[in-house]
């Protein structure tokens, strides 16, 4: 069954068995985030429901996230604007090591903060309406979300400076080839893929999910050697789990694998 949940009705949550949908609802703003929806996203996923072992993450009204809502800017110091951003940073990296996997279903604007959101969730699927941009260096300002880590190792270097400096804007087929998205679909359909992939997703063991959404984006970081033994941990944990052994148990009878 399915039940839903609003939060002061920014966010919509839809839970229907372990898949959770969280729909950012500012349809004026075309889901331009604030703190108050900045917030609920980060009380979802600060405490997910137990059940829950997949989050699908999407806009409404034809946008995924225009990013930071400017016309609720808050004139602040260095020291409150550095506090700010770090609350940004601190809250993507709750999506992005909370341990459940985030699907993005995503349509029209991808901009700023929304392409910040975006990059700290795990599978990315576009809709042809997208449009990728960091246009900060157009408004005399800097990526305070984690751009510069997340979309700029993505990117690389050079193409997110030549993308903030000029304002461009890449639409759905040009993310996919930069691998801002994953997957581009037709109109309509980013949600009913994201459904899909998020239910095959539950079915995998949550213990190698955890490892995947945990280990691989920190050996990224990591020199080769530290990589290398890393991913050795990770393997004897998750090799010698119950899980595994029912996946091996279920390969070698042929049938699809039940885990906890």
């Amino acid at each position: 069954m399915s039940k839903s949940e609003t939060s002061e009705n920014v966010l919509n949550v839809e839970i229907d068995h372990n898949v959770a949908t969280l729909t950012m609802n500012r349809p004026s703003k075309r889901n331009a985030m604030c703190d108050e929806l900045l917030d609920a996203i980060d009380a979802f996923f600060s405490k997910p429901p137990e059940d829950v072992r997949v989050v699908i993450l999407t806009g409404t009204a034809g946008h995924f996230c225009s990013g930071l809502d400017l016309s609720e800017h808050v004139a602040r110091d260095a020291e409150g604007t550095m506090r700010h951003s770090r609350n940004w940073h601190r809250v993507m990296d709750t999506i992005q090591m909370s341990g459940l996997p985030v699907v993005s279903a995503m349509f029209g604007a991808v901009i700023g903060g929304g392409l910040e959101l975006a990059a700290s969730t795990h599978v990315r699927i576009a809709e042809p309406s997208c449009i990728f941009q960091l246009p900060e260096g157009r408004r005399g300002i800097f990526v305070g979300g984690g751009a510069t880590v997340r979309v700029g190792r993505i990117l690389g270097a050079d193409r997110m400076c030549e993308m903030m400096l000029t304002g461009r804007k890449f639409g759905t087929d040009e993310g996919l080839a930069l691998g801002l998205t994953h997957y581009a679909v037709g109109e309509g359909e980013a949600l009913p893929l994201a459904r899909k992939l998020a239910k095959g997703i539950a079915h995998n063991a949550t213990l190698s999910n955890y490892m995947m959404i945990q280990a691989i984006s920190r050996i990224s970081d990591m020199s080769r050697s530290d990589g290398l033994f890393t991913e050795s941990l990770a393997a004897a944990v998750s090799q010698t789990s119950a899980d595994a052994e029912e996946g091996l148990k279920a390969f070698l009878e042929k049938r699809k694998p039940v885990f906890r």
